[in-house]
């Protein structure tokens, strides 16, 4: 009974005293440069994946056409690019320096193996400690939908869709450029 008592003191008070130690004294990493910590990725991962399982949309609301694409790619182009990239364009400034690193959506295999609903999940809510921002304050409920039939479907757009991605971003009128 004695190895009991003592186990349940040294798991109650002693690790919960390392763990502030360890935090406080300043030894984690919390720069976007630095290494993971134990357990980081994995634990994240974990409540992520429950949380969206709990919370994702069971079906999409708008259908996958090439006009949703077109209006998936724009709001891409928009909002996701600056940290997501470009098809053939290379990783911006800001993604090289977040952590974890952003995956480059139009290329490789990207998500376009996860289901609308995930990406909507994602889009929507964004996800914590990763610099993925919520955009459901910010983008409508349509905006969304599309970009994430466009994600969920990137490796095999229509023409017109990467078009879109790939053009050029319109010149400034001198009426913007004040």
């Amino acid at each position: 009974m004695g190895k009991f008592l003592i186990g349940l003191i040294v798991g109650l008070i002693v690790i919960p005293v390392c763990v502030y130690v360890y935090f406080s004294s300043g030894r984690a990493p919390v720069a976007t440069s630095s290494a993971p910590m134990p357990f980081e990725k994995m634990l994240a991962g974990i409540a992520l994946h429950a949380r969206m399982d709990k919370e994702m949309p069971k079906s999409v609301p708008i259908s996958a056409d090439e006009a949703a694409y077109v209006a998936g790619a724009q709001v891409y182009k928009d909002h996701c690019a600056v940290c997501h990239g470009l098809p053939g364009q290379a990783q911006s400034a800001i993604a090289q320096g977040m952590f974890p690193q952003p995956p480059k959506m139009m290329e490789g295999k990207g998500v376009t193996d996860d289901p609308p609903a995930e990406s909507y999940w994602k889009v929507a809510g964004g996800i914590r400690m990763t610099g993925m921002p919520g955009f459901e304050k910010s983008l409508s409920t349509t905006q969304i939908w599309q970009v994430s039939l466009l994600l969920a479907n990137a490796d095999k757009l229509p023409k017109a869709a990467k078009d879109t991605l790939t053009a050029a971003p319109a010149p400034m009128t001198p009426d913007m450029k004040k």
